[in-house]
């Protein structure tokens, strides 16, 4: 099986976070048309067709990945 790229799935799960968010103060079609194509986008990247398991799989990836990089040489940075 192929490992998504952290970075990738951090981003991802950021930006889902987002526009959850954001769909919840204020809802609106292209919010939601969004939240729909970064959910398909995670499921496909876990490999799941449930999005609530897509956000599980990729909390778990994502710590395992910090292990497996403990400098945080591949790591995004928290401030741009």
């Amino acid at each position: 099986m192929l490992v998504p790229d952290p970075k990738a799935v951090r981003t991802l799960l950021t930006r889902y976070a987002s526009l959850r968010i954001a769909q919840a103060e204020r809802e609106r079609p292209a919010t939601a048309r969004e939240l729909e194509d970064v959910s398909y986008t995670l499921c496909v990247m876990m490999g799941t067709t449930d999005v609530r398991e897509a956000v599980a799989r990729a909390d778990a990836l994502l710590p395992a990945a910090e292990i497996a990089d403990p400098d945080g040489e591949n790591s995004l940075p928290l401030a741009g």
